[in-house]
């Protein structure tokens, strides 16, 4: 599988213009997405998953579409996350690309760069009321490239009551009282802190950014984590292990009961959608007020802001219809109803009142500080950094390497990916 990736990889580095131009499209396609829209066009998606999702996307989003746009016709390609990438890659590669593709916060860069995805009229960026910090990830080289649809934060829930007991009064605010409060609060069969129940890419760089660090610089050039703050970073999780406060045996998988929840644990890294699982799952911690949440700081406050972004193809037959498509999935009736159904926070100030978001505290917490929000990426050599990051770090926190030789190893595979954009 890593040979074929990196036989599309560079393909697509090599090829890109050729495949566009091969198709007759490309960005000059793009620029006549004034005309009528109509035709027949694709979206592909890693998000409204399961019969909820496809009845909630299909039914309702797509069902008000079609009354505004009748001339067009949708296919839905649904994919994961975890699959996503790749079928992009794919579709570059042989020039069949579908006309609407929605991607991960820090993809933009890369696909931009490749010339993948149209640049959108600067003025979409003006028809919400969004937050600066949640349209970053949409810009490559200062230009408009999609449009969010749904944050996922990542910050710490806790058990209220495993505080009380405790005797502990206020949440942690900078990493010694973290460590501290974790040390305090584990017991035989429960842990202080899980932090691992969480992709540990992306809790790695929520620990990165509360720390002062950065990925990389300004221009994406230059790998930034490699300094002292990316080794803090990943030593704290060693130093949480060696307390005995954290267990990356005892992470718990995507959907299955956290460790929060069933009382194993007192405080975790999660995402927004903790709050709909518990919801189903154990509605009796919500009833009786058992959970808090608060955002990690240390040198500063920081909330990892990933999500999912909608963009263009640069190579849509029908780029009128699939820019209407766009615009419409990023509208917010769409987004409050793929927001609710995934218990995400959805990025316009004109839905920070609306039922949903009282009711869920964590998207809440999350709205109230978007200030603090950083997203990943911030280089076109992201796609193949990304994957590389997990399995660069592991070996720090589960073996015997040491977090500062984990960070430079990393190091040098990005600037070698970044060498070779």
């Amino acid at each position: 599988m890593e040979l074929n990736r990196r036989s599309l990889l560079a393909a697509i580095g090599a090829g890109t213009a050729a495949a566009l131009t091969g198709c007759g499209t490309g960005t000059s396609a793009a620029g006549s997405a004034d005309g009528p829209a109509e035709g027949e066009i694709t979206l592909l998606t890693p998000i409204y998953e399961g019969a909820k999702g496809k009845k909630l996307l299909e039914g309702d989003i797509l069902g008000g579409f079609r009354k505004k746009y009748p001339d067009v016709k949708v296919n839905v390609d649904y994919t994961t996350y975890d699959q996503l990438n790749e079928k992009i890659t794919t579709g570059l590669a042989g020039g069949l690309l579908p006309d609407v593709l929605m991607m991960g916060v820090g993809w933009i860069p890369p696909f931009a760069a490749k010339g993948a995805i149209a640049e959108l009229p600067e003025k979409l960026a003006e028809t919400h009321d969004y937050e600066k910090r949640v349209l970053e990830p949409s810009r490559h080289d200062g230009k408009l490239y999609a449009l969010p649809v749904v944050l996922d934060t990542r910050i710490v829930v806790y058990r209220k009551d495993h505080f009380a007991e405790a005797g502990i009064r206020k949440t942690p605010a900078n990493w010694s009282e973290l460590r501290s409060v974790a040390k305090q609060l584990t017991t035989k069969g429960r842990v202080g802190f899980d932090p691992f129940s969480i992709n540990l890419r992306q809790c790695w760089e929520t620990f990165l950014f509360a720390n002062g660090g950065q990925l990389f610089s300004a221009d994406g050039k230059k790998p930034l984590f490699t300094d002292a703050r990316g080794v803090e970073s990943l030593q704290f999780f060693k130093d949480l292990v060696a307390d005995g406060s954290a267990d990356y045996s005892r992470k718990t998988d995507t959907g299955a009961p956290s460790n929060v929840q069933t009382g194993q644990g007192s405080m975790m890294m999660t995402t927004s959608a903790l709050w709909v699982q518990v919801k189903e799952q154990n509605p009796e911690l919500i009833e009786q007020d058992k959970l808090g949440s608060f955002v990690l700081a240390n040198r500063r406050p920081a909330m990892l802001q990933g999500g999912t972004l909608v963009s263009q193809s640069a190579s849509s037959r029908h780029p009128a219809a699939a820019r209407a498509l766009v615009q419409y999935l990023a509208t917010p009736e769409s987004i409050l109803g793929a927001a609710q159904q995934r218990g995400s926070v959805p990025g316009l100030r004109d839905l920070s009142d609306t039922p949903y978001v009282k009711e869920n505290q964590f998207v809440d917490l999350s709205l109230k500080n978007l200030q603090h929000a950083v997203s990943e990426g911030g280089t076109a050599a992201w796609m193949e950094i990304r994957e590389k990051i997990v399995p660069t770090l592991e070996p720090a926190i589960v073996g015997g390497q040491s977090a500062k030789d984990a960070i430079a190893e990393l190091g040098r595979l990005a600037e070698a990916a970044i060498g070779r954009m």
